[in-house]
């Protein structure tokens, strides 16, 4: 029988048929150039104001940034990053009693993006799970390794109060009132996906995830500092970003989009594989509640700028992100006035 995820220990020696793009779609990897500027913002420098106008400029030219000394501990990191590798090196019968293809199980283990909808998949297997609040989604969570539930829960809770930092200084770097994003978005929910890229064979064919945004609000990368695979959306270019040691890569969500009235970008990125090493990633999102709506505040609009998006529900916004191909237009075109 054919496995369900690619994480199965079997080596390819080429990469099976339903995974090769079309060759208009491919990644051009020979094209790509490494990101030499990508903004990185110490959160620990002490000077406020500094830190609201880096992120500011950040956020509007590139859409994402890479924070340093960012109250997250080294221990809680390193200890995420050693028992995700633990989970993806466990046997395949025991990783598959977690297998769902159906987005809307809080905790499961798939691959690709959305295998029941996809023409092409994509070379990843991926833990996706719901974070918060912690105390009902923990329960559900992989007994095996044994201390992933502890691990994970203590990571989790250090990246939801760094996301809630970021958010204060995003709002004041628009000059909103530095709680006014929060009080938008409600009680927000968080997920995760554990991401593992297998080395794969032929990687000028395929993609780990091809060029998207994402639908939520904040997104909180931690890269695997060995193996680069990270690509973004730059006037027109992919432009590799290479792992930072003690850094998160901060990419503007779908919501803050709409939330700056345009302002701000959602960064098309990308995540390319590697032909003879494994890539991990664990991307953390903060996501509105689901009857937050969103609209730009009217302090972005009081000299007369057009509002370019129609209000929304997240909910609104989710069902229609996942009903698409991952790839398709830009979800947030559809909410334009």
């Amino acid at each position: 029988m054919e496995t369900k995820v690619i994480s199965s220990g079997i080596k390819h020696s080429r990469l099976p048929e339903s995974y090769i793009r079309p060759e208009s779609e491919r990644p051009k990897l020979s094209e790509v150039s490494d990101c030499e500027n990508v903004p990185v913002i110490d959160l620990a420098c002490g000077d406020r104001s500094l830190i609201v106008r880096q992120i500011g400029e950040a956020c509007f030219c590139f859409g994402f940034f890479q924070v340093i000394n960012h109250g997250v501990s080294k221990d809680a990191v390193e200890k995420m990053l050693q028992v995700a590798k633990e989970f993806f090196s466990l046997p395949v019968e025991e990783k598959l009693k977690l297998y769902s293809d159906d987005p809307s199980k809080t905790t499961r283990l798939s691959t690709s993006f959305n295998v029941k909808k996809e023409t092409v998949h994509n070379w990843r297997d991926y833990l996706r799970l719901h974070c918060h609040p912690l105390e009902k989604y923990v329960p559900e969570w992989p007994s095996n390794p044994s201390s992933f539930k502890e691990i994970v829960s203590n990571y989790c809770a250090q990246v939801r109060q760094l996301g809630f930092r970021l958010q204060e200084a995003i709002a004041e770097s628009l000059g909103l009132d530095k709680d006014s994003i929060k009080e938008v978005l409600g009680e927000q929910g968080q997920h995760m996906a554990v991401n593992y890229y297998p080395p794969c064979p032929q990687p000028d064919l395929t993609y780990g995830l091809p060029g998207h945004t994402d639908p939520n609000a904040l997104t909180i990368l931690l890269q695997d500092l060995n193996v680069s695979g990270l690509q973004v959306l730059k006037d027109g270019k992919w432009l590799a970003i290479n792992p930072l040691p003690d850094a998160f890569v901060i990419n503007i969500g779908d919501q803050l989009q709409a939330l700056s009235n345009g302002m701000y970008k959602s960064v098309w990125h990308r995540a390319i594989v590697n032909s003879d090493k494994a890539r991990l990633s664990v991307a953390s999102f903060l996501c509105p509640c689901d009857h937050a709506v969103m609209g730009a505040p009217k302090a972005l609009t009081a000299d007369g700028s057009p509002v370019i998006y129609r209000d929304f529900t997240y909910a609104e916004y989710y069902k229609k992100f996942w009903s698409r191909n991952l790839d398709q237009e830009h979800c947030l075109e559809l909410f334009k006035n």
